[in-house]
């Protein structure tokens, strides 16, 4: 990417995964008109590039399919982009700033809304036009702060939105449900994440499994979990991996996403790779 386009490498490396669309793997890449670079999954062919933000931001593309119209969503430090998966070509844009291109978490897309959130710039959401041509905002954090939190200001954690409601963690661990109608916070706590402290980046991976939520904390644990607007109830807890990645900080953290498959879990920390079984019930 740096030889080929002028790119620099982000603060934080590369860390959106790209995206498989028919012939296309579509990559963010950086430099100016490569924002956004697809290639051709067999010959590795350049066919399109857009956009020039100066950083490319760490969200991986994603697909959306409205009323018939694909597009592809770019979440970067400038914006958000819906562009033609085909051509390249932009359909409508969303502008935003963020702070130190920290464009994170996957846009979250349930009927006509999408949901965003970042450290710094908090939450916005937005409403699709019936005609796929751009959106419009709904609700939007009032103030740029990582302190100051008015909705939610996730730093790498993507949200999950579940029956009209948001769970995610916010930029100091706490794992808060609020109302995706207003933005309305119901109820927060550190007990899923940090185990009973506001820690910065404090932070817990969100998967939905059926009537269940699997949230696998940065203390290495994994909880299992009903989550509701009336609150939570742990059904377990297990300690699989030893946190043992300093943060900016010297906290010992386990930062990295574990990976669900044949009635598993797999996790890693910064020394080993664990493997547990998951029992059937």
């Amino acid at each position: 990417f740096a030889a080929a386009f002028g790119a620099r490498t982000p603060l934080w490396g590369y860390a959106a995964s790209p995206l498989v669309h028919g012939d296309a793997v579509v990559c963010l890449v950086g430099g100016e008109g490569a924002g956004v670079v697809a290639f051709h999954k067999d010959t590795g062919e350049r066919l399109w590039g857009n956009l020039s933000p100066e950083e490319p931001g760490y969200c991986p593309p994603r697909l959306l399919n409205w009323n018939g119209q694909e597009r592809l969503l770019i979440w970067n430090p400038e914006g958000l982009y819906a562009l033609d998966p085909e051509s390249g070509a932009t359909q409508w844009e969303y502008p935003w700033e963020i702070r130190f291109g920290l464009s994170i978490p996957l846009p979250r897309v349930v009927d006509n809304q999408i949901f965003l959130t970042a450290f710094y710039n908090g939450s916005a959401l937005l409403e699709l036009a019936e005609d796929g041509s751009g959106v419009t905002e709904v609700w939007k954090s009032p103030k740029v702060s990582e302190k100051d939190t008015t909705f939610l200001h996730s730093i790498m954690s993507t949200p999950v939105i579940d029956d009209g409601h948001i769970y995610g963690c916010c930029s100091y661990g706490q794992f808060r449900c609020l109302n995706l109608e207003n933005g309305e916070r119901l109820w927060e706590t550190l007990e899923i994440t940090t185990g009973g402290r506001e820690a910065r980046w404090g932070n817990a991976f969100i998967t939905h499994h059926e009537d269940r939520y699997f949230l696998f904390n940065e203390r290495g644990e994994l909880l299992i979990a009903t989550l509701s607007p009336e609150g939570y109830d742990i059904v377990s807890k297990a300690s699989l991996l030893e946190p043992n990645s300093g943060d900016l900080r010297q906290r010992q953290v386990v930062w990295s996403h574990p990976a669900y498959a044949n009635q598993s879990i797999y996790a890693r920390n910064d020394t080993e790779i664990v493997a547990y079984s998951l029992a059937a019930d």
